[in-house]
């Protein structure tokens, strides 16, 4: 079998399993989000934190519940690692240095996942169980809550209320986020994924010298951060890493872990608002943008330049054997059209072009299909514009799904899709413009200015992946990577929060002969076209003079 058609058979045998998924999962989490019932141990946990989950919340409540929860996590997750020095299960390694943790505790809160430090050589088995592991489940459970509470602000009007943020938080993580998470996780330890509390041993002679590994709880860490789109490994080598990720079927499960969820929150969407067809569009622009994406990834990296690459059968530099270019490419794409970050090989070492789309996807917004929630929340807001320049086309007053799209509702529409752009670019030019931070570039020129571009885009993203040839961790990358992070997370769900609340104000308006049909191919078609459109005018520029320049080059 050629390489190229297994990659085809890996990306259809994908598809099939995530439309399996997609409408039993849907529909549960719709059901999960709109119950009035509380399960016990959710009661013990509203007792414990002094919640009251029946009560509604307008858009600041809700806004001050994330925002307070979240500031605790990283508190906590500051502390924990500044503290591992003294605590029991640290295999003997020093507490964290105070720029690290706190771009660590930054990171993970704002389900980033970003790593400059080596995992199995840093972090001990109390800070990785205790501390990242369930960050990645409570951080994805809040972007979820967000996305539910703007697909309320949707459904419901003339009313401010949202639902309760600490219902929605406890829920996605107990109900959802949780069951799913423990299947993943025996799956992956029948694939060969580790699972233990060992501590660091010799593995044989490499070179005339010895090697040292320690265990871990490997497969139920890798099991949420694929499924909840965080990406931090327990190893420095990440899903590329043997322990992590042992062959090509667990290769496929990470990669439908990663993309189950946010492709499943479409038919979500649309039995909470009481229309299928309008998730099933949203769903068919998602599908459109990843399978294009995948396909582009799978060309440049499978195409011969040269006799290196004829020999290799493909751009083989930087990726495991054992998945190959298409499990490599496939996987590439899936980690940066989502907020995911997990790699199994290694950016920097893609074709120019390659390297491109993994920027891309991120610089799109990562909404094909995006992480679990900002996915959701984040293709909403890139439909409420497609509306909007539609009725500018035909000067009608855009509406989506019965409400009235006005000033303040385009305003702060405009001001999430601006936030992320303005904060990688202007760190980047920073980063370019003084004396010191380009130190950390492994490479020169083109290729040398993509690390930190990536860099900062992968940290205002939320995604976590790394270009790996830059040296992040010095104060100044540590300091303004975890500003991106914490901005880029926090700064967006403030403006989607305002337009839940503003949308859920509104009463229905009726639909009329010239209602544009939001659920129709021509919709899916136009929000796609508006996607890229708005990313190249944006990003084109820096792209230019990054991997566009080196793949022209090469």
């Amino acid at each position: 079998m050629s390489p190229v058609l297994a990659g085809v058979l890996q990306v259809l045998a994908l598809v099939v399993a995530l439309g399996l998924a997609y409408r039993p999962l849907g529909d549960y989490m719709a059901g999960v989000y709109s119950s009035t019932k509380h399960l016990r141990v959710e009661k013990w946990i509203y007792k414990a934190v002094g919640a009251d989950p029946n009560a509604q919340m307008r858009w600041p409540a809700y806004l001050r519940g994330v925002l307070a929860f979240s500031a605790v996590s990283v508190l906590f997750l500051y502390l924990l690692q500044r503290l591992q020095g003294s605590l029991p299960g640290s295999l003997g390694f020093a507490s964290i240095d105070p720029d690290q943790a706190f771009n660590t505790a930054a990171s993970f809160v704002a389900n980033t996942n970003w790593q400059s430090y080596y995992g199995e050589q840093a972090m001990g088995h109390v800070v990785q169980t205790g501390g990242l592991a369930v960050q990645n489940f409570v951080s994805a459970a809040v972007g979820m809550a967000v996305a539910v509470a703007l697909v309320r602000g949707f459904a419901r009007s003339r009313t401010g209320e949202l639902g309760n943020f600490w219902s929605d938080l406890v829920r996605g993580t107990v109900r959802i986020l949780l069951p799913i998470a423990v299947v993943g996780a025996l799956l992956l330890v029948a694939c060969g994924a580790i699972q233990n509390f060992a501590g660091i041993h010799e593995v044989g002679q490499f070179m005339g010298g010895s090697q040292q590994w320690n265990g871990g709880a490997v497969a139920s860490q890798e099991a949420i951060k694929e499924l909840g789109t965080n990406g931090g490994g327990y190893f420095n080598a990440n899903s590329a890493h043997p322990f992590e990720n042992p062959n090509g079927l667990s290769n496929l499960l990470e990669i439908f872990l990663i993309l189950v969820i946010p492709f499943a929150l479409t038919r979500t969407f649309g039995r909470m608002v009481g229309s299928l067809k309008q998730g099933y569009a949203i769903l068919a622009a998602m599908g459109v943008i990843w399978l294009g994406f995948t396909t582009l990834m799978m060309w440049t990296e499978f195409a011969h330049h040269g006799p290196a690459f004829e020999i290799a059968g493909g751009a083989m530099e930087g990726k495991e054997t054992r998945f190959g270019i298409a499990g490599s490419s496939i996987f590439a794409v899936a980690t940066t059209l989502t907020s995911t970050g997990a790699v199994n090989s290694f950016h920097d070492s893609y074709t120019g072009f390659g390297g491109g789309i993994t920027m891309l996807g991120m610089q799109l917004g990562e909404i094909a299909p995006g992480g679990v929630g900002s996915g959701l929340y984040g293709m909403l807001v890139m439909a409420i514009i497609a509306v909007f320049i539609a009725g500018l086309m035909v000067g009608r007053t855009p509406e989506y799904l019965g409400k009235k799209i006005g000033t303040r509702e385009i305003k702060l529409a405009a001001c999430y899709i601006l936030i992320t752009p303005a904060l990688v670019l202007c760190f980047t030019a920073v980063a370019m413009a003084l004396p010191t931070p380009p130190h950390s570039m492994t490479n020169t020129g083109a290729h040398g200015f993509s690390e930190i571009l990536y860099a900062y885009t992968s940290g205002a993203n939320n995604n976590g992946s790394a270009f790996a040839g830059l040296n992040a961790d010095t104060q100044w990358f540590n300091t303004t990577i975890g500003l991106a992070m914490l901005l880029g997370r926090f700064l967006p769900m403030v403006f989607i929060l305002a337009l839940a609340g503003s949308l859920a104000e509104q009463k229905p308006v009726p639909a009329t002969v010239g209602t544009l049909g939001t659920h129709k191919p021509l919709f899916s078609g136009l929000l796609v076209g508006t996607i890229l459109i708005i990313t190249g005018l944006t990003y084109f520029p820096a792209l230019a003079l990054g991997p566009l320049a080196e793949g022209l080059a090469s």
